[in-house]
């Protein structure tokens, strides 16, 4: 039997996945959320530009964004066929691994076809995507413009039994009783707040500090620069601690990110964007803005590090509350993992009504539950960013194994077809870190390493994309 009535707090990625797989486990599900938001999608982002219009509430959607191939299986499970539909209005498409040229640490990962399907869009349009698909569910009621104020208990604040909103220029809170209220409100959340108000300990916080800048501009770009690629990525390393990356999207444009970490963020101004860009590790991305036709002018995003709110860790908390997506860990959007992560989380919380329903939903083994799923992708950020010169992170004796071990690594994969599909699986939260520790891997990365400088010649050359992977400059 469903039970009555949900609130998520939160229309972005996270809660719109959250309010799919609660449509299924309660009558009514209420989306509360402080922009307006359009539940419609024409499916052509060429004839209708407004599914490319970033809201307030989400500044970062200028940027370069991506779905990491667990959480693209996590829209492919919840909306059978959304792949195909996307793909059908127009969003570039390709192998996870084949079509996408990941570069980390000097090195460009060989390509080879994974059998994992990637997708390249702006994160606008990925948005109105899920929300047509979401706002069209019977059962679910949809409020914009509304600010969430906090959360109403019982009298002994034991349970949480709705959420406080409040309308645009009205005077008055609402309630909006729910047998459970979802979390979704980002990095922004006051939820560690609310409980302290409400007597409970605030989680304990895990905090990295990098101070990272994403500087962004669209482009009319040609796709043969990109040699048959989809998006190219190039990872900042100890060496060059600064990135970018190039993604084709819908409607023919393209998004070129630059980011730096440490104060070390791209100018705004033409000149000083084309230079910083030359500065990479790699030539891939200055290449394609030289050769490109600037859009619009750069903006900036800034993220001052990544956050993770432990409440797995907390000896109490109300019935009727979860907290999920960057209101419970906010990665470094360098990674691409946030909205994977949601999406993975968002199955768990279903997984967890199924068990014990809203009566017998337990908050705290939820937390326990998603522990390993948040655990992964933690470590690869938080474990990345500590090898960049700067980042206050650690420097112990396992560290330093582990970065020499990656080290290597990355070296055999540009050539290793064998370690490149095994780091690619790691880093789409396919597989565990560990996977990277097995013996089989473990030969092909301790063997000697064959190292090969990059001297240009396989730029714009298709039958020449692998033969020449790049190594150090």
């Amino acid at each position: 039997m469903k039970m009555s009535r949900a609130v998520v707090l939160g229309g972005s990625v996270a809660g719109l996945l959250t309010a799919r797989v609660l449509s299924e486990h309660f009558e009514r599900v209420v989306i509360v959320e402080r922009d307006e938001l359009s539940g419609e999608w024409a499916g052509d982002p060429v004839a209708d530009p407004r599914e490319r219009e970033v809201r307030r509430g989400v500044p970062q959607g200028r940027h370069a964004h991506g779905l990491l191939a667990a959480g693209l299986n996590v829209v492919e499970e919840l909306f059978p066929g959304a792949t195909e539909e996307l793909v059908a209005a127009g969003v570039p498409s390709g192998d996870v691994l084949g079509n996408i040229r990941f570069c980390t640490n000097g090195f460009r990962l060989r390509q080879v076809p994974i059998g994992m399907t990637a997708l390249s869009f702006s994160r606008p349009y990925l948005e109105s995507y899920l929300r047509s698909k979401v706002f069209a569910l019977p059962g679910v009621e949809v409020r914009c413009g509304v600010d969430i104020i906090g959360v109403d208990t019982d009298v002994a604040a034991t349970r949480v039994t709705g959420a406080f909103v409040q309308e645009r220029g009205a005077t008055r809170l609402e309630a909006v009783p729910a047998e459970l209220v979802v979390d979704a409100t980002g990095r922004g959340s006051r939820a560690p707040r609310w409980l302290a108000d409400l007597g409970y300990e605030r989680p304990r916080e895990e905090q990295l500090h990098v101070d990272l800048a994403y500087v962004s501009r669209h482009y009319a770009v040609d796709p043969a620069l990109l040699d048959g690629d989809i998006a190219i990525i190039i990872g900042p390393s100890a060496a060059a601690p600064r990135g970018g990356a190039v993604m084709l999207q819908e409607a023919g444009r393209a998004v070129i990110t630059l980011y730096g970490i440490l104060g070390d963020h791209a100018p705004l101004d033409d000149a000083g964007y084309r230079a910083y860009a030359r500065r990479l590790p790699l030539p891939y991305v200055a290449d394609i803005v030289e050769a490109s036709i600037p859009l619009d002018d750069p903006v900036k995003f800034r993220f001052p590090g990544s956050v993770r709110h432990r409440y797995d860790e907390a000896r109490r908390f109300p019935k009727g509350f979860v907290v999920v997506g960057d209101a419970l860990c906010s990665f470094n959007p360098m990674y691409g993992q946030g909205m994977s992560v949601a999406g993975v989380e968002a199955l768990r919380l279903g997984e967890a009504l199924t068990r014990g329903g809203a009566e017998g939903f337990d908050a705290l083994r939820f937390f326990r539950d998603v522990r390993p799923v948040i655990d992964i992708p933690w470590q690869i950020a938080t474990g990345g960013d500590a090898t960049l010169p700067g980042v206050d992170g650690p420097r112990d004796a396992r560290s330093r194994m582990v970065n020499r071990y990656l080290d290597r690594l990355y070296a055999v994969a540009a050539y290793d077809e064998v370690v490149s599909k095994a780091f690619s699986r790691v880093t789409n939260l396919l597989d565990p870190p560990a996977a990277l520790l097995r013996p089989a891997i473990a030969a092909r990365v301790l063997s000697p390493v064959r190292r090969t400088r990059w001297n240009g010649s396989d730029r714009g050359a298709n039958a020449t994309r692998n033969r020449h992977q790049a190594g150090r400059i």
